[in-house]
């Protein structure tokens, strides 16, 4: 795999990812109430529980991409 096919596919997997990032986030803010009765069908949520959660999983996914996606991509783009 060449540097650029590499650069070009961890520009494209940290856009997609922030996409899911901003979907995420979005359906949190703007369906909260749908989406916290979705799940507590499965599980006893409080919603502080829930809140807490999905905040989490935002921040455990964001530090995902930063450290697998674009720290590698602006270290190809400085080494380059």
């Amino acid at each position: 795999m060449t540097v650029n096919a590499l650069k070009e596919f961890l520009l494209w997997s940290t856009a997609i990812n922030y996409g899911v990032l901003f979907l995420w986030f979005g359906v949190f803010v703007f369906a909260h109430d749908w989406l916290y009765r979705l799940h507590t069908r499965w599980f006893k949520l409080s919603v502080e529980t829930f809140d807490a959660l999905n905040y989490v999983g935002v921040s455990i996914y964001k530090i995902g991409v930063v450290l697998l996606n674009l720290v590698p991509l602006i270290v190809l783009y400085i080494i380059s």
